[in-house]
C-alpha cells in the first residue's frame, strides 16, 4: 500500500506539541494513473506510414512509350555525393553533360531545365534517374526529394547502361 507520511515536529521550544502523523492511502491515485497511462495508450494514433505511389508499366505492351529527348534529363548517380546530368540521350546529348552535387545544385538544374523544356516544348520535362554501384542510397533518397522538392511530375528510377558508366568514368565519378 503506498502512503504518505507527514510528521511535524517541535522547533526546539519551550512548548511540546503533539505529534501528528498524517496518512494519505496514494493508492487509489497511483491505480489512476495507471489507468491513464493505459487509456492514452490505447486509445492515442500513431503515425500513418506514407508510401510514395509508384506507377509501373504493363510487361505484356510491347508498343512501348517513345519520349521526345528534348523533354528528357537523365541523372547518373556516381561516388563522392556527386552526378552528372544530361539533357537528351547518351548518343545525343543536347549540351555537355555536367557533374554536380545534390541539394543546391541539383535542385537548381532541375529548376533550369524544367524552365528550359517548358519554354522550347511547352511541356512538362521526364527524369530518368539511374543509380550506378558507386553510389550510396542516400544519393538515391536525395535525388527523389529533389525531384518531388521542385515539382518534377513524371521520373523513373532504371538501370544504368554501358554508355552511362563510361561517362560516369570520364568524369572520375565512377
Amino acid at each position: 500500500m503506498a502512503e504518505l507520511n507527514s510528521s511535524s515536529q517541535n522547533g526546539g521550544g519551550k512548548h511540546k506539541r503533539k505529534k501528528i502523523n498524517a496518512r494519505v492511502d496514494l493508492t487509489a491515485m497511483v491505480d489512476l494513473a495507471f489507468l491513464l497511462v493505459t487509456f492514452f495508450m490505447l486509445t492515442t494514433t500513431l503515425t500513418k506510414p506514407r508510401a510514395m505511389n509508384l506507377t509501373m508499366p504493363d510487361k505484356t505492351d510491347t508498343r512501348g512509350l517513345s519520349v521526345a529527348a528534348s523533354r528528357t534529363i537523365t541523372l547518373c548517380l556516381g561516388k563522392n555525393n556527386q552526378l552528372v546530368y544530361y539533357r537528351g540521350t547518351i548518343e545525343k546529348p543536347m549540351g555537355e553533360p555536367q557533374v554536380i552535387g545534390y541539394q543546391r545544385s541539383l535542385r537548381e538544374a532541375l529548376l533550369t531545365s524544367a524552365q528550359k523544356i517548358k519554354d522550347e516544348t511547352g511541356k512538362s520535362m521526364i527524369v530518368v534517374v539511374k543509380p550506378s554501384s558507386h553510389s550510396v542510397y542516400a544519393n538515391m533518397v536525395n535525388a527523389i526529394d529533389e525531384l518531388n522538392i521542385t515539382q518534377a511530375q513524371t521520373y523513373a528510377v532504371t538501370d544504368i547502361s554501358a554508355k552511362d558508366i563510361d561517362l560516369l568514368k570520364q568524369k572520375s565519378i565512377f
